[in-house]
């Protein structure tokens, strides 16, 4: 029983890296919606904007990726490119370049317009990239009121964002001061090992670079860190993916992704009135223990005193009665 638990325990640990925690095992693949879900007609086609946060939730897509970067000024806005209609981000004011409209007529979304979509649906986790900016201090700046905005509204949770970025020093500096997020490096040029040392816990890198490296997920895998995949559009290219194991495939084309799925796809399920409590099927109870099998990757460890265990939905997890995998006890 005791080499039992052990690994369970271990397979809990590097589950809490590669899952956020309100995740529900109804597969083992998350799609992320590149940009959000904007290659549709309901948000004619833009992304990075409000409506295509909003098509990736009403669509229930795992994740919802999008990129930030900050103004002249100090706000933190939502876009890809480094300029809008040939202007500089880093070098103009919100109040200049909010004249500047998307494609569908929505002014650049400010980091607060994006997180207030984005509270609306615990169902669909926001991948936010950190843009690269031009200092160690402009990027450390970012990083800092972002914190701050996820924090005043609700969301600093690391069941609800994950981060991602190509700049190492922002990497480094969520590793520091936010450790218990999934925080995955974007470029592709350092080995998952080498990452790992600096506390980084996950790799989100070109599907190229899968195909050179084969064994590079598996090794990210082994050391407990997460492993996603970008920008995937293709279908021979997502099928490769998926025979890899990869935890997460952002992609352009997510409801085609959806189709190749199928079941192995993995959602966070709605919650109902009667979820919080697991099937107890699920359960593990050894002396003052219990453990408590979410999914394959997935396990809930607590620890009571008096043996009374905690069955209420919590802010990270709204439900625990999922169908239950195969294990051993």
């Amino acid at each position: 029983m005791k080499a039992s638990l052990l690994k369970l325990t271990t397979i809990a640990l590097s589950a809490v890296l590669a899952t956020p925690l309100g995740a529900q095992d109804t597969g083992s693949t998350r799609i992320g919606a590149h940009r959000g879900f904007w290659n549709c007609d309901e948000t004619l086609h833009t992304e990075n904007s409000i409506a295509s946060l909003k098509a990736a939730q009403d669509n229930f897509f795992w994740g919802s990726e999008f990129d930030i970067h900050l103004t002249s000024d100090d706000q933190v806005v939502v876009h890809h490119d480094a300029s809008i209609k040939g202007n500089e981000i880093q070098k103009n004011t919100y109040d200049f370049l909010k004249q500047f409209k998307l494609h569908n007529g929505e002014s650049m979304p400010t980091l607060d317009e994006y997180l207030e979509q984005g509270a609306k649906c615990p169902s669909t986790v926001l991948v936010l990239e950190f843009k690269s900016q031009y200092s160690k201090e402009r990027e450390d700046k970012m990083v800092d009121i972002t914190f701050r905005k996820l924090k005043e509204h609700g969301l600093y949770d690391p069941a609800r964002v994950i981060f991602i970025s190509f700049s190492m020093n922002i990497c480094q500096k969520v590793a520091a001061e936010a450790p218990e997020f999934t925080n995955q490096y974007l470029n592709g040029d350092i080995a998952p090992a080498d990452l790992h040392k600096d506390g980084i816990n996950g790799i989100d890198y070109h599907y190229s670079a899968f195909y050179k490296h084969p064994g590079m997920g598996e090794r990210g895998t082994d050391l407990g860190m997460s492993v996603n995949v970008w920008t995937v559009n293709k279908e021979k290219d997502m099928k490769a993916m998926i025979d890899l194991g990869v935890d997460c495939i952002t992609t352009n084309e997510p409801l085609t992704l959806r189709h190749l799925l199928g079941s192995k796809e993995l959602r966070i399920a709605k919650a109902t009135s009667e979820s919080p409590k697991a099937n107890p099927k699920a359960e593990v109870v050894f002396g003052n223990a219990r453990f408590t099998v979410l999914g394959s990757r997935l396990v809930r460890m607590e620890w009571a005193e008096d043996g009374k265990f905690e069955d209420r939905a919590t802010l990270g997890i709204v439900n625990r009665n999922m169908p239950v995998p195969p294990f051993t006890s």
